[in-house]
């Protein structure tokens, strides 16, 4: 699958696949930013990434991004539509800093990786609930 990707900046690398293996691509702050405790910050990456009809990319955090940095993703998970493309459509990593100390991101620093995603959308009919209960919400333990 072919994907344009806009880069704002020359100096900013594009993403990439780091395994042959790896489903989600690397995405990198675009600037040196320091994210405050107890604050979110939401990092630039400085692209601007067409997300191909009939797909969604999902941005989610590195599986080091708490262990190294100390940093979660804010929304937990990033949903980015195809129709997210326009010139200031820049993608930004929306991250949250839960510690007590401040926390620098160099410009570079891989942060969240995107995942495309094809989906479905639904036909949504107006109907009774008629299958049986199962308890509530956590009821299957």
């Amino acid at each position: 699958m072919q994907v344009r990707i806009t880069k704002l900046k020359d100096d900013i690398a594009l993403p990439a696949y780091q395994t042959p293996g790896a489903a989600g691509f690397d995405l990198a702050s675009a600037e040196d930013v320091v994210i405050l405790p107890g604050q979110s910050f939401l990092v630039p990456t400085g692209l601007v990434i067409a997300t191909p009809p009939g797909h969604v990319l999902i941005l989610t955090a590195r599986s080091s991004l708490f262990k190294k940095k100390g940093l979660m993703l804010a929304n937990g998970v990033g949903t980015i539509d195809s129709d997210y493309c326009g010139p200031n459509d820049q993608l930004y990593l929306s991250c949250y800093n839960p510690g007590q100390s401040p926390v620098s991101i160099a410009k570079g620093e891989r942060l969240a990786q995107g995942i495309f995603l094809p989906f479905v959308r639904a036909e949504f009919q107006e109907g009774t609930a008629d299958a049986p209960d199962r308890g509530g919400f956590g009821s299957t333990g």
